[in-house]
């Protein structure tokens, strides 16, 4: 099998997961779900990030659920801003900043649209904590296009720190990865979601 259809596998799998977390009413039972899901895919799947030699038993570091962290928030209107990331293997890769989602006690964040083929929802955080509790690049929270979507509706979303991930350049730097710009920055840590190390 080659490594594109590896890819095709992996992504396929990550839709099937988030579909679950969404069907699950209960957002700890939805949380485990992912949780468990990533683990495998993480440890087991030839497209995995991690490196080869590390797979066996690999688990995530994740933080208890936390539902002070879960929002369903309006996204807001913003100055329009585009930003441009290069990649070795995409070339300059275009994102449209499509509003703001403010998160009570915590900040404001931008949201941002993959204006590419496909297209997708993608909301990067780097928090206070980063190069201490959480990946010093920033960790992602929606990135639609490769279908880790909470849902929401048509001018909402479902923002749960608590799925916050590490994104694949964290794991080997064979990945390239758009990393959280000045408007996806948070002074607060935010201690929930996927940490720094394995479990």
């Amino acid at each position: 099998m080659s490594y594109s259809w590896h890819v095709r596998d992996w992504r396929g799998q990550v839709f099937e997961l988030y579909a679950a977390v969404r069907a699950e009413p209960d957002p700890v039972s939805a949380h485990r779900l992912w949780v468990d899901g990533r683990d495998r895919l993480l440890s087991t799947h030839p497209a995995s990030p991690v490196p080869e030699g590390e797979r066996t038993g690999f688990r995530t570091r994740v933080a208890d659920y936390d539902p002070d962290y879960r929002f369903e928030v309006p996204v807001q209107t913003a100055e329009p801003e585009r930003r441009e990331v290069p990649t070795p293997s995409d070339g300059l890769v275009p994102f449209e900043r499509i509003g703001r989602v403010a998160l009570p006690s915590l900040g404001s964040l931008d949201v941002w649209w993959l204006d590419s083929y496909g297209g997708g929802v993608f909301l990067p955080l780097r928090d206070g904590g980063a190069g201490d509790t959480t990946y010093g690049g920033g960790r992602y929270v929606l990135d639609t296009v490769k279908g880790a979507d909470l849902g929401g509706g048509p001018r909402s979303l479902v923002i749960d720190l608590n799925f916050a991930f590490q994104p694949s350049c964290a794991y080997s730097s064979d990945w390239v990865c758009p990393l959280p710009g000045p408007g996806n920055r948070l002074d607060t840590r935010v201690d929930v979601g996927e940490l720094v190390g394995s479990a």
